[in-house]
């Protein structure tokens, strides 16, 4: 218990100061992380929906170990919840299309993602205005 309390930081160390068993303040403190990660996931925060996804998966991964449970309704609310704000038409348009499994939104996700890549590309090699192709 003196080496839990020595390396807490001085706020957390007056927040669990009436603890007394080692087992409920790691279990305290493992409750108050999990979650904080779990609270703070944003899909807006990273660069590709399959790092997203990685991300989502190890959370509820560990929460689930410590016996919380993450429903299928709570990975699509976090996903649909945290779309960037230039995206609310399309977070819309996902959530009409009523998805019961994360996994189904995920996909559709990722071939969103391919097909802007590939109209990306197509627009880069030809811009609009210019000449066609003898």
């Amino acid at each position: 218990m003196i080496f839990i309390r020595r390396h807490l930081d001085k706020g957390l160390k007056s927040e669990y100061l009436t603890i007394e068993d080692p087992l409920a303040l790691w279990k305290a403190l493992r409750n108050k992380y999990n979650h904080h990660e779990w609270t703070h996931l944003r899909i807006q925060d990273f660069k590709s929906v399959a790092k997203y996804n990685s991300a989502l998966f190890r959370i509820t991964s560990q929460m689930k170990l410590y016996r919380d449970t993450i429903t299928e309704e709570d990975m699509l609310e976090k996903t649909f919840s945290t779309f960037h704000a230039s995206n609310v038409l399309l977070q819309q348009q996902y959530r009409a299309r009523g998805f019961t499994e994360y996994n189904q939104l995920i996909f559709v996700l990722l071939v969103a993602k391919q097909n802007n890549e590939l109209l990306m590309k197509n627009h880069q090699s030809r811009p609009t205005g210019s000449a066609p192709f003898p």
